[in-house]
């Protein structure tokens, strides 16, 4: 019996080179290396605490019966979570 689980494992073991920027206009503003080499120095965590507080706040408020505001700020930690993803993916790739 063969050991191995997927035999075109190998197949997908391939080394990825990041495609090229060709023209100018695809490149990089200074004012957009400026803000990736910032929000690379803010920890992953604090995205995701920032997202948590969020969503206690939320739930505070609505037991408080603050409906309104408490939709509002409901709404908050899915693009916290989105930037946390982003600082991430600069954490990770840096600067293009």
């Amino acid at each position: 019996m063969d050991d191995r689980v997927n035999p075109a494992s190998e197949a997908s073991e391939l080394v990825y080179r990041a495609a090229p920027v060709f023209r100018a206009e695809h490149g990089e503003t200074r004012l957009t290396r400026l803000v990736e080499q910032q929000s690379a120095k803010v920890s992953s965590v604090v995205f995701l605490f920032a997202s948590i507080g969020t969503m206690v706040a939320s739930l505070a408020l609505e037991l408080a019966g603050k409906r309104r505001v408490s939709r509002f700020i409901g709404m908050w930690p899915g693009p916290i979570l989105a930037m946390g993803v982003y600082n991430k993916l600069v954490k990770t790739f840096g600067a293009r």
